[in-house]
């Protein structure tokens, strides 16, 4: 009489959480760069809303230099902001950086960022 086994092997069960861990660890190594780029977003966001009856390349330096550090961000300084006219008139902010960390011995996990903000303004006013 054969009988048949059926389950996970211990092997198998050790390949699976081995898997689990890596992914869990690069989660977690990953974790402070996301944290710092949503930093990096509001601090441009709120510089625009600051700046937006008047802006000007120079105020909204200034205004992003406020804002870094109030967010502690160290990936990127303000200075690498590029800030540009538009078409349309308005200024844009563009955040695009590469941020890395250490992941097991020399295998590093890197993270490419893009965020483009456009500085609408009031000047005229909307009144309200």
């Amino acid at each position: 009489m054969r009988s048949r086994q059926r389950g996970a092997t211990f092997i198998g069960i050790v390949t699976i959480i081995a898997i689990l861990g890596f992914a869990l660890y690069a989660g977690i190594r990953l974790a402070p760069l996301y944290f710092e780029y949503m930093a990096v977003v509001r601090a441009l966001e709120q510089s625009a809303k600051e700046t937006s009856d008047g802006a000007t390349p120079q105020l909204l330096r200034a205004a992003l230099a406020r804002r870094w550090t109030v967010e502690d961000i160290h990936s990127v300084s303000p200075n690498d902001i590029e800030i540009k006219k538009g078409a349309s008139g308005f200024y844009t902010m563009r955040a695009w950086y590469r941020a890395e960390t250490p992941f097991v011995g020399n295998v590093s996990l890197v993270a490419d960022f893009d965020k483009t903000i456009e500085v609408r303004s009031d000047v005229g006013g909307s009144g309200t």
